[in-house]
This record gives C-alpha cells, sequence and structure tokens, in this order.
C-alpha cells in the first residue's frame, strides 16, 4: 500500500507549482473523458454511413475522427510538458533545499556517513521522487478515469456483451496486486544495492591509491563483482515479475477480444447486435486493458517514488546541524580565548573512555601563539575543531574576548577563526576560485599577494595559466607542499582574526616548510594563532606550548621552560623531527 504519510509529504513539494500541477491534472481528465468519442464515430460510420451508403457522411465523420486525434495529441503534448516542468522543478528544489540541509550538519554527521550514500540520496533518489510527478501520480488518476470511462460507454452500449467482456478483469486484479507486494520488494532491494553500489565506488575511487600501493586490486574487484551480482540479481527479480506480468494481461486481453468476437459476430449474424458495435467494443476493449496494464507501471513509479522520499525526507528530518541561535554579534575578536573545564567526546554516550577531551582549561591572550603538542589521539586537533563549532563540547564553557562561542553567530564565528588542515582539499576548479572560494570580494592582486607572503609565486609563475591553472580533482596537479601552500594563501585572502594551524607542515619537504615557516610569522603577526604540530621548528618560537596527554593538558611554557622541567614535554623533545 502506498503510505499516506510519505505521499503527503511528496505532494507538499509541488505547492510552489500547484498552478502548472493543477492545469496538467485538468488537462489529464479532459483527455481521460474523451477516449470514448473514436470508437463511437466509428461505430457511426459502419452502421450508419457506411451501410447507407454515404460517403458524404463518411468523410465528415472521417474529418471528425482527425479533429480528435488532434486534440488529443495537443492534449498529450501539454501533459507531456506540463508534468516533466514540473517534475523537474521539484527535483530542482528538492536537491537545493537537501543539499542546504546537509551543508548545515556537523562534521559528526560526515564522520559516521558514507558520501556515496549521500550522493545516491542528492541524485537518484530525489530524480526517483521526480518521477512520480512526470510519470507516476497525475498519469495514475488518469488511467483510472480512463478504465471507468470506457466501462460505462461499454455498460450503456450493451450490458449483457460488457458482462461478458469483462469476465477475466477479477483474474488480472487479483495478478496486479501480486505483481504489486513483489515489485515493491524488488524496488526496494534494487534501491539498496544502488546505494551500496555507489558507496564502494566513491571510496575505492577516493582511496585507489591505497588500493595499488598494496596491491588489493583482485580483492576489491571481487568485493565489486559480488556487489554487482547482487545488484543484478535484485533488478532480475523485478524483470521476472514483469515478465510474468504483462504476457498475463495481455492473455486476458486476448481473451476478452475472443469473448466479444465469439458473442458479438453471433449477434450479428443473428441481428441482435451491429457490426459497428462489435468494432466498438473491440476497440473499448484494448483502451480498458491498457490503462490496466499502465496501471502496474505507474504503481511501480509511485511505488519507487515512495522509498525514494522515504530517504530523502528521513534525511532532511534527521537534526545533525550545529545549533545557531547566536546573537551577540558585537564580537569585535581581538582574539583572547578562554577554554574552562571543557569536556568533549565524539559519542552521544557518556561513559568514561569515550571523553576525548577531560576538563581542559586554558587562555590565550590576543595576539599570542600557543603551540599544542602531543601524541596521535592525544586531543589537540580536538581542541581546535571546538573553537569553530566543527564539533559542540559537552561541559565547560570556551569563550571569545569573554564571550560564550554559543553566542556568536556561526557566520560570524567561523568568518574570523581561519583555518589550515594537514589534508588539503581543492576542488577541481581554478586555482583562483580554490583560493578565493568564489568571493567576488577578493581580486587577483591580493590573491596574487598572497602567493608572494607564503611563498607560492614561483611556482605559480611556472604555470602559463597562472590563477587560470585548472588543478583538477583534489589538486592532482599540484604536489602535497603546493596544495599546502594554496590553503594558506586562502586563509591569508580570507583575513581572519583568529589562526589555527592543523598539522600544517606535517606533510611538506624542507624546502616547502622553509617557506612555511617564513609566512607562518608574517600571517601570525597580529594574531591570535593556535598550531598543532610536530615539528620542533615550528612549535619551538610559540608564545606557549600545551602539551596534551590523553585529553588533558599536562604542561604548559615556552620551549625552554618546558625543557627545564623535564616532564612529557622533556622526554618527548628528541621525538620531534629537528630541521
Amino acid at each position: 500500500m502506498i503510505k499516506n504519510k510519505t505521499l503527503k509529504l511528496i505532494l507538499s513539494e509541488v505547492k510552489p507549482y500547484r498552478t502548472r500541477f493543477t492545469v496538467t491534472g485538468v488537462l489529464i481528465l479532459l483527455l481521460s473523458s474523451i477516449v470514448w468519442v473514436r470508437p463511437a464515430l466509428i461505430q457511426h460510420a459502419v452502421d450508419v454511413e457506411m451501410a447507407n451508403g454515404d460517403y458524404e457522411g463518411m468523410l465528415k465523420v472521417f474529418i471528425a475522427i482527425v479533429g480528435v486525434l488532434l486534440l488529443e495529441a495537443l492534449l498529450k503534448y501539454r501533459v507531456v510538458y506540463l508534468a516533466n516542468w514540473v517534475a523537474l522543478s521539484v527535483s530542482l528544489n528538492l536537491r537545493t533545499k537537501l543539499f542546504r540541509h546537509l551543508m548545515a550538519f556537523r562534521l559528526r554527521f560526515y564522520d559516521k556517513t558514507p558520501v556515496g550514500k549521500l550522493v545516491t540520496r542528492l541524485v537518484s533518489d530525489v530524480d526517483g521522487i521526480a518521477n512520480v510527478f512526470s510519470n507516476g501520480l497525475l498519469n495514475a488518476i488518469g488511467d483510472i478515469l480512463t478504465l471507468v470511462v470506457v466501462l460505462i460507454a461499454m455498460l450503456v452500449i450493451d450490458l449483457q456483451l460488457t458482462f461478458f467482456v469483462i469476465l477475466p478483469i477479477p483474474i488480472l486484479l487479483v495478478a496486479t496486486r501480486i505483481f504489486q507486494i513483489h515489485i515493491k520488494k524488488s524496488f526496494a532491494d534494487v534501491r539498496n544495492q544502488v546505494s551500496n553500489m555507489n558507496e564502494f565506488v566513491q571510496e575505492h575511487v577516493t582511496g585507489m591509491h591505497i588500493v595499488q600501493a598494496y596491491t588489493r586490486e583482485r580483492v576489491e574487484e571481487e568485493k565489486f563483482s559480488d556487489l554487482n551480482k547482487k545488484h543484478q540479481d535484485a533488478n532480475v527479480s523485478s524483470i521476472k515479475a514483469f515478465s510474468i506480468f504483462f504476457p498475463v494481461v495481455e492473455m486476458l486481453s486476448a481473451t476478452s477480444v475472443a469473448l466479444l468476437l465469439w458473442l458479438g459476430i453471433g449477434g450479428v449474424v443473428e441481428g441482435d447486435i451491429t457490426l459497428g458495435v462489435v468494432l466498438q467494443f473491440v476497440l473499448y476493449v484494448f483502451m480498458l486493458y491498457r490503462p490496466i496494464r499502465q496501471l502496474a507501471d505507474r504503481f511501480n513509479v509511485l511505488q519507487m517514488g515512495i522509498i525514494n522520499a522515504e530517504r530523502v525526507f528521513n534525511l532532511l528530518l534527521e537534526n545533525e546541524s550545529v545549533t545557531d541561535e547566536g546573537t551577540n554579534s558585537d564580537v569585535t575578536f581581538e582574539g583572547k580565548i578562554e577554554f574552562e573545564d571543557v569536556w568533549f567526546s565524539y559519542e552521544d554516550t557518556k561513559s568514561p573512555e569515550s571523553w576525548v577531551l577531560k576538563g581542559v582549561s586554558f587562555t590565550i591572550e590576543p595576539g599570542e601563539t600557543v603551540a599544542f603538542v602531543g601524541s596521535t589521539g592525544a586531543g589537540k586537533s580536538s581542541i581546535i575543531g571546538l573553537l569553530s563549532r566543527f564539533y559542540d563540547f559537552q561541559k565547560g564553557m570556551i569563550r571569545i574576548d569573554g564571550v560564550d562561542i554559543r553566542e556568536i553567530p556561526l557566520k560570524n564565528l567561523r568568518a574570523n577563526v581561519g583555518v589550515v588542515q594537514q589534508e588539503v582539499f581543492l576542488m577541481s576548479d581554478t586555482l583562483r576560485a580554490n583560493v578565493s572560494l568564489h568571493d567576488g570580494g577578493i581580486s587577483d592582486d591580493e590573491i596574487l599577494a598572497a602567493a608572494e607572503t607564503v611563498g607560492a609565486a614561483e611556482f605559480i609563475s611556472k604555470y602559463p595559466e597562472g590563477l587560470d591553472l585548472d588543478v583538477r580533482e583534489r589538486g592532482a596537479m599540484l604536489s602535497v607542499g603546493q596544495r599546502q601552500l594554496i590553503a594558506f594563501m586562502r586563509a591569508y585572502v580570507a583575513k581572519p582574526r583568529i589562526l589555527i594551524l592543523d598539522e600544517a607542515t606535517s606533510s611538506i619537504d624542507s624546502e616547502s616548510e622553509r617557506l612555511i615557516q617564513k609566512a607562518t610569522a608574517s600571517i601570525t603577526k597580529g594574531r591570535t594563532s593556535l598550531i598543532v604540530a610536530h615539528r620542533l621548528s615550528t612549535i619551538r618560537y610559540s608564545d606557549k606550548i600545551c602539551v596534551v596527554k590523553d585529553g588533558v593538558i599536562v604542561e604548559s611554557g615556552t620551549h625552554e621552560e618546558l625543557v627545564k622541567k623535564k616532564g612529557v614535554y622533556h622526554s618527548s623533545f628528541f621525538l620531534y623531527p629537528v630541521d
């Protein structure tokens, strides 16, 4: 059965286009209401004009039939155009709404959700919902009305003949119900397999260097073949249902025609019925079964649309957005940062082992550069992730210039907190677009000045395209060090008041690092800066160094102070690469 709640949600998406949707419905109803006319004209031509040898009358009937055909063609054209226009508009609006919804989600959602699944929701599932409007709901209503109109026309003409003609219909209804149940399950399986394949392909294409580096091609090929086979089996299951159902419809249709001819020809011979009526009934039989056969297709579209809609609307109903209730827009971002007894966990559970940060407290004065060091998993990146509210802490307080960061509008907060991460993401676009992020307020002169500052001007000048260089997907045209320099340029032109460098120099060579060190000194000047790093050359000149261990700041001070303490920092000192 079609789920009413989901169907209501689907129909709610058509509200902005209800005028065209209503016009489409009216045209479909009009088209369905005139299906009886052509057979009636043919019956009249045979029984009256042809029987009387009235060729002039036959010509008039012929012209009338052509006129009806032209009217039907015009109505069908408008129906197809308007229905598809509404469908495309719904998919455009819904896909935009879903993408906007996803962009507001906190990073925790993306940590646990495969990208391929989200791609399926945004593309295939939204298209499935659109099909409900282009080839589903209104067409199904039109087919049902066609059935009713044809059946009434037949009953009015000859009740007994109609009774024998529709004898196979109950069998067809049972077959249709069985088909619906089977096809619903098959289509749900098909959608699941499509989603699984999208996830697998996206992950493995993105991580192809790992697959090849560890010679996993054969193993991954076997996994893909298994997924591909499941996808094929799911489709074959639905194809089997179609291959059984449609022949059954044709067989029952032929049975109705056979009964009609057997009774009709006998009636013509005995003079109980005219030849025109028999021909009229033959046409009506085909008109009767065609909507039934099409209704199965319409139902498939509706079933698929319902399945797609449940996935999409469930995602729209997920409340993973960062709470943005801040109203304090007066923060000047002088740069004083305070962490007060902050506790944080990536999990919803509050079990002791789930806490990543445990009562973290520290203060950074405006303009200070503070480095956070510690072993992998100690909680360094978690600290700076909280400052930009990529994640929300569970207990404690974080303030900027004395204001709780949750009271600051999210847009204002992130506009003033710049982040350069270890893993640089570059889009398949020009170098200019990857630095400015399509911000029209950033000029080429500013981008070139940023390139000079961070030391990227030399490698950019080697490309004839300059700022128009297409860096390709994920920056495939550039080296790791060059991509990192682009990330520094991006942060520089944004002019943040607070700067975060998260392992920003860990993946670059010594030559690039020297450029970065010089650029870092320039862009951190006059800004509060937080640096997460392992390289001694990156952290030793910081105003303060915080040593993080197991989610707790165990030491803090300058490089010299911490070395003299001979504590955790001192014992780990020689683990840091010295250049």
